[in-house]
């Protein structure tokens, strides 16, 4: 089969690219193209466009980039109707991904997969209506999006595990600290001895503006005690960390997120991935994120958002398992002193750790991408042995 993959930032590369390894377990002649990342291209195929070319975050840079937006997304559609693949399937980015499917709905037969499914239950939520009329298979990766979309909405979908949890859970499998000295890079001997605290301050430039400077000056008082490391994000160069952290002693280290969370005892996070993963390592933290005119985004949070917490820890657990402190309760001194009650001999960590069982219990064990790609490969083959040609209704 031809598959035809979009993935929009970072986190969709990894599990695009996961999805794309458990297609060729199915179909061992599974041709690839995509928009995606370097992960995505290790597995093979063609590259059309790299996701930065696409990944713009905030009105003004997508105001400034528009141009080159519209034009890489058009290439793109023109691009799927070209080479006729026997599925497009989208992962997450819905932005882009929702626009997509709506103009190959409209002009072509080709089945659409959603791959981690558009969060339309935290808002915008009337997007659910393109999704029934131009998704043909939904796939999500978080157990209370089931009921959202089938009881409320009346749209099956498939609950087919959560890659991060397997993700995190293969990891930790063959991994040794005591092997790895400490699993990171330091120019201080005597570092090994101290604890770590961890900072996930997001993988986009404007993210990292936001919520670095604070979380750093929240953490000066417990240096003595912890080292504090923090996670560089691949698409981001060392100079711009270091306009941050030069002359604060925070260490950055790249490509070791998952080594930096195994062995640190608390940690600053970004709402997003980063919060799940942090709780599938059993590491206490505190969510952080900063938002422009604090007091007005908190009145919108509490009434336009359809869900009572961003970060993904408490929304599977439904309950406050994690603090978040975002819009007007985002502070140094909030974090500061949501960090100290976090950390080891406190009675607020261990209750942390309880909630994140529960998280683990309910993710369950199910292999996301294995799942996946046997449903696609399934419903794929049921037509003849191979699905429709695509049929181009328009040359653009």
């Amino acid at each position: 089969m031809k598959y035809y993959l979009i993935a929009g930032e970072a986190s969709g590369d990894l599990h695009a690219s996961r999805l794309m390894h458990a297609l060729k377990e199915y179909d061992v002649e599974a041709e690839f193209r995509f928009i995606g990342g370097d992960l995505m291209a290790a597995e093979g195929g063609t590259m059309v466009r790299h996701y930065r070319e696409l990944a713009y975050m905030g009105f003004v840079p997508v105001l400034l980039h528009l141009p080159a937006i519209l034009g890489n997304m058009r290439r793109c559609k023109h691009d799927i109707v070209r080479w006729r693949p026997d599925a497009v399937i989208l992962t997450d980015y819905p932005g882009v991904n929702l626009s997509i499917a709506k103009y190959v709905k409209a002009r072509t037969d080709i089945p659409v997969y959603y791959y981690i499914s558009p969060k339309i239950w935290a808002w915008k939520e009337y997007r659910i209506k393109n999704i029934k009329r131009d998704v043909d298979e939904l796939f999500s990766i978080l157990p209370f999006e089931v009921p959202f979309f089938e009881q409320k909405h009346g749209y099956p979908i498939h609950y087919v595990g959560n890659p991060t949890a397997e993700e995190v859970g293969g990891f930790l499998s063959g991994y040794s600290p005591s092997a790895d000295a400490l699993a990171l890079p330091s120019g201080d001997v005597g570092a090994s001895s101290k604890g770590i605290i961890a900072l996930l301050a997001g993988s986009r430039r404007q993210e990292i503006k936001d919520n670095l400077p604070a979380m750093i000056e929240a953490v000066r008082e417990f240096m003595g005690d912890y080292r504090v490391v923090l996670a560089g994000a691949p698409s981001i160069p060392a100079e711009y960390y270091g306009s941050f952290v030069s002359g604060t002693g925070v260490e950055v280290v790249y490509d070791s997120t998952y080594r930096l969370l195994a062995c640190s005892t608390a940690a600053l996070v970004t709402s997003g991935t980063a919060t799940l993963e942090t709780a599938l390592f059993g590491v206490p933290q505190v969510v952080c994120y900063e938002t422009p005119i604090p007091k007005v985004m908190a009145f919108l949070r509490r009434h336009l958002l359809k869900v009572r917490y961003i970060s993904l820890v408490n929304l599977i657990a439904d309950s406050e398992v994690v603090m978040e402190l975002v819009a007007d309760t985002f502070s140094v001194d909030n974090i500061r002193r949501e960090l100290r009650r976090i950390l080891p001999g406190q009675p607020a960590r261990e209750a942390m750790l309880r909630g994140y069982d529960e998280v683990r219990r309910r993710l369950g064990t199910e292999k996301a991408p294995d799942n996946a790609a046997r449903i696609i490969t399934g419903l794929l083959g049921g037509a003849d042995g191979r699905n429709k040609s695509a049929k181009c209704l328009e040359s653009q």
